[in-house]
């Protein structure tokens, strides 16, 4: 039989633009699998966010279903109580628990959403959300013994990466160069699984892409306000992509004939415009109240609110979260139940007609939860913010001057997320012939592959199997 039957390459953040169109002759291996197969966007879904958007794909459930709305979420009602969503907040079977479940022998590297380490039908690898592999991060807790001998080969004297570590900083020589040490590292564990452990479906998710986006894309776009001209880093991102290529055609090599290749990337990107300070918005518009003002940029979780006279506060982010303060709900609550969905229309509506820096509308989309996701669970956002359409970032500070900023709170960031990602799918068993198929959701995976694999698709699935 071959080895694996499924092949799954994630690459997070990889952009369509880049792939489909730019830079397409230069990466032969992507090339070939899109003229042997079927390839498109891929609809990711809101927030378009690694976390929780792997987790979509690979459940086929939305971040309402999840119960997942952001990298941290709300654990109750009480005022910045925030938590990392990570495996034990998602409720349902992954792609790798139902096909393990099914007698499939898995092997799981750096997926989003995978720590703590679960159990599984092979091994698993934990992704970035690790605090380190001091920690336990493999299951079985002694393939761990393995990796490190792995990484080694790979990248001699370096440790395992599960991160790029401070990707948001100045020292970008340093940040390239950890971030193809992670590559090397997680291509060489992924070819190693598959000559020792034989595994029928392999997946790996390369946190490069989107590392390397965030830390170097204004030095390639000149549609970047803070385009560097004629920087050294130019060519890194072009650069890194054709690595991945490379990477990729020597992993299809550990492969056998008939094996399925998906690559797959979570959400796009797309050059950050600058950052809308929500919380210095909602100040300015009466909705949020500090008992004192602070002189510089400050976290709201470290000023005095004054929760009595404040209806709404937000969180940053690559989109914006906006918490109303409702009796009875809220510790604090000011806005009465029955005029609960009157404030939250009238806030939507202010936030869609917010005017940028040059005074016309900036172009944002507002989402209620409730009508985006089949059900709510968990504490979701009352609004969710698509800042110029993902142009802008959200920056939760307070104080200092100015609604819109180039400084971003949380360190040097280049880009922002963009709603659609990538799939490619080559099928040796059914060619598809470099046909391009629009119209598909992440929500789409997961049945599309448990059908394509004759295997029972779960009911109540958000997504549709998909024609390829």
């Amino acid at each position: 039989m071959t080895h694996p039957r499924l092949l799954i390459i994630g690459l997070d953040c990889a952009e369509p633009s880049l792939v489909f169109d730019r830079w397409r002759a230069d990466l032969p291996a992507l090339n070939r699998l899109m003229t042997e197969g079927v390839y498109g966007e891929l609809e990711s879904c809101i927030p378009a966010i690694t976390v929780p958007a792997w987790s979509c794909m690979m459940s086929g459930r939305d971040p309402g279903e999840l119960g997942v709305y952001g990298f941290r979420n709300r654990v109750d009602r009480s005022y910045g109580r925030m938590v990392v969503a990570d495996s034990r907040a998602i409720r349902f079977p992954r792609l790798w628990d139902i096909l393990g479940e099914a007698g499939w022998r898995v092997a799981v590297i750096g997926v989003p959403g995978a720590y703590p380490p679960s159990a599984v039908n092979g091994a698993l690898v934990s992704c970035f959300l690790a605090p380190s592999t001091d920690v336990t991060y493999t299951f079985p807790p002694a393939l761990a013994e393995r990796l490190a001998v792995w990484a080694a080969k790979a990248t001699p004297g370096r440790a395992y990466l599960l991160d790029v570590p401070d990707f948001r900083s100045d020292d970008k020589e340093r940040i390239v160069r950890d971030i193809y040490a992670m590559c090397d590292q997680r291509f060489a564990v992924a070819a190693a699984l598959i000559e020792e452990d034989h595994p029928d479906f392999l997946m790996l998710v390369d946190m490069g892409v989107d590392r390397i986006h965030h830390a170097l894309w204004k030095h390639m776009d000149p549609r970047h306000p803070l385009f560097v001209p004629d920087s050294p880093f130019a060519d890194a991102i072009h650069a890194y992509y054709r690595h991945v290529d490379a990477q990729i055609a020597a992993l299809l090599t550990h492969c056998g004939p008939e094996t399925a290749v998906l690559v797959v990337s979570d959400h796009g990107a797309r050059p950050l415009m600058g950052g809308v300070r929500i919380n210095q918005w909602l100040i300015a518009q009466g909705d949020l109240t500090l008992h004192t003002m602070p002189d510089v940029p400050t976290n709201l979780d470290q000023v005095d609110v004054d929760w009595s006279r404040t209806r709404a506060w937000g969180a940053g982010g690559y989109y914006g979260r906006i918490f109303l303060n409702v009796r009875g709900r809220e510790p604090q609550g000011v806005i009465p139940p029955a005029e609960y969905e009157r404030v939250r229309a009238d806030l939507a509506a202010r936030l869609e007609a917010m005017p940028g820096p040059d005074g016309h509308p900036l172009g944002n989309r507002v989402f209620v939860p409730q009508r985006l996701y089949r059900v709510v669970r968990g504490v979701a956002p009352d609004l969710i913010v698509y800042f110029g359409d993902l142009a802008w970032r959200a920056v939760g500070t307070v104080g200092g001057d100015g609604i819109f900023t180039q400084e971003n709170d949380t360190g040097p960031d280049d880009a922002n997320h963009a709603q659609h990602g990538l799939f490619i799918w080559r099928d040796p068993q059914r060619p598809g012939g470099g046909r391009r198929l629009d119209n598909a959701q992440i929500y789409d995976i997961l049945p599309t592959l448990l059908r394509r694999f004759n295997m029972p698709v779960p009911a109540g699935l958000r997504g549709t199997m998909l024609e390829l």
